[in-house]
């Protein structure tokens, strides 16, 4: 589609394509906007060929002016590590390319869960992300396509949940979400819909009232999965939108990434998984790095993860400690990484 269904958009959703749109993709522009010298950063600029900058003006608004340590500039600008070829790194790391189900955009890579990619874009481009290579340009979104998808879901009754991925999958416009959810509703097995997104940290402005009200039309219990990895990515505007999801009974849970430079101390984790929680959210993993060349700047080892969670365990209620995770290829879950507690 280009999707079946179309509909003038409301000035809301207006808005957050807006946003979207003038998105800063020159790392020039990002650090003059924080007033740092980018004559510091010029050799790192090459790696923007690779992976392409793209960052919301909304997010750039809680960096710190002149700090280029900034926890969440270092998750999104370009830097001369990225073109490093280190071993061990791939631009396929979770070999998704095998998992596939011969359908674009459909991976089943867990029992009774079904992987969709709705959308290949992003609102903002993460330097670790581990599907900075997936070849999105594959994944048709036709009605004859999304045919396929819906038969493969009918064919395989031990389905009970569809994730929605990406990409980010509320890229789509609210009209698609909402003939999404229609689709995959009639199929009467499954009995849960989750959205992986980081599009509303980034942009608030795209939890929409229409966004909201069709997720809480659905008999299909709703789980939307934030992508948050520091605290300093929660403020009031965040909160206030999620809060409108919470009204509408969906369940917000939210999985980080364990980064070097970024979250990677025990202080950093506590006030991420406390703000998590002040704002509704359920902290759900904390997923060590995925391997994809490009991102091995972020490596943090076993076992200061370890460490670290440890730690926090010790200091937080349980409710505040996310699974300690990692991806492996062939299994059919997330692994926990064992912590090795004295009994």
């Amino acid at each position: 589609m280009t999707y079946i269904i179309t509909q003038k958009h409301d000035s809301v959703e207006k808005n957050w394509t807006k946003q979207v749109a003038n998105s800063i993709s020159d790392p020039k522009e990002l650090l003059e906007l924080l007033q740092i010298n980018p004559l510091s950063w010029k050799s790192g600029f090459a790696a923007k060929k690779i992976f392409a900058q793209r960052v919301p003006k909304n997010f750039i608004n809680r960096m710190e002016k002149g700090n280029y340590k900034d926890p969440l500039l270092r998750q999104v600008l370009p830097i001369i590590e990225e073109l490093d070829i280190v071993p061990n790194y791939s631009i396929d790391p979770l070999k998704e390319k095998e998992q596939n189900t011969h359908i674009p955009g459909v991976l089943h890579k867990y029992h009774n869960r079904l992987l969709i990619i709705v959308k290949g874009g992003c609102a903002i481009n993460c330097r670790y992300c581990f599907r900075r290579y997936f070849p999105y340009q594959n994944i048709n979104n036709s009605k004859f396509f999304w045919e396929k998808k819906i038969n493969y879901l009918l064919q395989h009754p031990e389905l009970n949940e569809v994730i929605l991925s990406g990409g980010d999958p509320l890229m789509a416009k609210d009209e698609e979400i909402k003939w999404i959810v229609k689709e995959i509703e009639k199929i009467k097995h499954i009995k849960r819909l989750r959205i992986h997104t980081r599009l509303p940290v980034v942009i608030p402005d795209r939890i929409t009232t229409q966004l909201c009200n069709n997720l809480a039309k659905t008999r299909l219990q709703i789980i939307i999965v934030t992508h948050i990895n520091h605290a300093n990515e929660i403020n009031v505007q965040l909160k206030t939108k999620l809060n409108k999801l919470r009204k509408k009974n969906i369940i917000l849970l939210n999985q980080s990434v364990l980064l070097k430079g970024v979250n990677d101390s025990v202080y950093d984790q506590i006030h991420l998984n406390e703000e998590l929680f002040d704002g509704g959210i359920i902290p759900y993993y904390l997923h060590v790095l995925d391997k994809v060349q490009g991102a091995a700047h972020f490596f943090v080892s076993d076992k200061k993860a370890k460490k670290i969670i440890t730690a926090l365990m010790e200091k937080v209620s349980g409710y505040l400690v996310p699974k300690l995770t990692r991806e492996v290829t062939g299994k059919k879950s997330k692994i926990p990484l064992d912590l090795q507690l004295d009994l």
